[in-house]
């Protein structure tokens, strides 16, 4: 793959990684927080099962430039195999790998944790991770225009709730 071939693969899955972490950062602002929890696990968990997702998406990158062999699509990949690629090449992502793992995918999507620090400590690692993989020239996405209209509407509507609260 040449410099430039690699640069349109990382900005792809990048901006795609990316845009899993807004979605989900999206959805963790859906739901109020008492004291120094979240109240809803429903959304707390879908925001943990949407960004370790995005993980997930810029580490298959990352080690596809790296020209590691994973398993293909019809088999499925475990943790076990991602960390054991990882580590061959990069300890301290491993680390964050394990952090993202057991805070955002255990603790957050399967266990329903929502304590804040720990979830966005979670968010923090998957960003590294994440950033792992910018590209050097990135391109900014531009977000559809029924997206925008729809973001505009949700922000409307809650105005809306909070005036007659």
């Amino acid at each position: 793959m040449t410099r430039e071939e690699q640069n349109v693969f990382l900005n792809e899955e990048y901006t795609e990684a990316i845009r899993y972490m807004d979605n989900a950062k999206e959805t963790l602002e859906r739901t109020r927080k008492d004291g120094n929890h979240y109240i809803d696990k429903k959304y707390v968990r879908t925001a943990c099962g949407t960004a370790y997702l995005g993980v997930l998406i810029a580490i298959d990158a990352w080690l596809k430039i790296k020209d590691v062999d994973l398993p293909s699509k019809k088999k499925q990949k475990s943790i076990e195999i991602y960390k054991e690629s990882i580590a061959k090449l990069d300890g301290k992502m491993v680390s964050r790998l394990n952090t993202v793992y057991d805070i955002l995918h255990l603790a957050g999507y399967y266990w329903g944790e929502t304590n804040v620090k720990a979830i966005s400590g979670g968010f923090e690692d998957a960003y590294e991770i994440i950033d792992k993989i910018k590209p050097e020239n990135p391109v900014e996405v531009k977000e559809s225009k029924s997206y925008a209209i729809k973001r505009m509407f949700d922000k409307l509507l809650i105005s809306i709730v909070v005036m007659f609260r």
